[in-house]
C-alpha cells in the first residue's frame, strides 16, 4: 500500500531555518534507506513542514522509517541548533495515510510536488531545491537517486501538468484527508480500507481542513 506521511514543526516555527537544514534532513533520509529499503515516490520540504509519499516493501517497514527519520532529526536539529532540553521539535506523531494507487496517487503527487509553488516560494514547482520535482526534472542526480519508480505511469507533458493550477476541490479532499487521518481515494476504496486495516478508531471527526499545505 501506498502512504502519504507528513509531520511539522511545533508551534508553526522553522523546522528548516537555513539551507543546511534541508541538506540534513534529505542525507538522513538517504541513511535511512540503508537500513529499511523504502520506495520513495514523491517528497517536498517545506520552511515548516515536510511530506513524503512511501511505498512500503514490507510489513512494519513504514513505522521503521518513519521512526529513523524524526528520531534522528530531532537529535541533530537540536544539536545543530544547540537546543537540546528546549522542547519538542515536531507537534506530535508523523501522520502517515493511505492513498489508492490510481489517479488519486497521481492527484497527490502533484498536490505535494506543488507545495512551494502554492506557497509562492518559486514561480514554477520544479525550481523548489527540497522536493521530488526538483530531483527529477532540475537534474539534481543525487536527490534523484532517492526516488523509485511509480506504480501508475507519468502523465504525458508531466512538467506542464505539475505546474498546471490544481483545483480547489482536489485540494480541499487531500486536506481534509489529513485532518481526518483518512484514507485518500474512491468512497469505494476508502470503505474497503478502513474495513480492512481497522481505522475506524483513528479516524477524526468531520468538519472542514484547516489553511495551509
Amino acid at each position: 500500500m501506498i502512504y502519504h506521511a507528513l509531520n511539522r514543526a511545533n508551534f508553526r516555527s522553522r523546522l528548516f531555518p537555513e539551507t543546511a537544514h534541508y541538506e540534513d534532513f534529505l542525507g538522513i533520509v538517504e541513511e535511512s534507506l540503508n537500513f529499511v529499503p523504502m520506495r520513495i515516490l514523491a517528497y517536498c520540504l517545506m520552511p515548516n513542514h515536510w511530506h513524503l509519499v512511501l511505498y512500503p516493501r514490507a510489513d512494519g517497514d513504514l513505522s521503521k522509517f518513519l521512526r529513523r527519520i524524526t528520531l534522528t532529526h530531532t537529535q541533530r536539529y537540536h544539536a545543530r541548533t544547540r537546543t537540546v532540553g528546549y522542547g519538542h521539535v515536531y507537534q506530535g506523531r508523523y501522520k502517515s495515510l493511505l492513498v489508492e494507487s490510481d489517479r488519486h496517487f497521481l492527484t497527490l503527487v502533484r498536490y505535494v510536488e506543488r507545495n512551494a509553488k502554492r506557497a509562492t516560494l518559486v514561480k514554477k514547482a520544479e525550481d523548489w531545491p527540497w522536493s521530488s520535482a526538483h530531483a527529477r526534472l532540475g537534474g539534481n542526480e543525487k536527490q534523484k537517486k532517492l526516488l523509485s519508480a511509480w506504480p501508475v505511469a507519468e502523465p504525458r507533458h508531466y512538467r506542464e501538468w505539475l505546474n498546471r493550477s490544481q483545483g480547489k476541490e482536489e485540494i480541499e479532499k487531500i486536506r481534509c484527508a489529513i485532518k481526518k487521518s483518512r484514507p485518500y481515494g474512491s468512497e469505494e476504496w476508502v470503505s474497503r480500507a478502513v474495513a480492512q486495516f481497522g481505522l475506524e478508531n483513528t479516524m477524526r471527526s468531520s468538519g472542514r481542513p484547516r489553511n495551509g499545505s
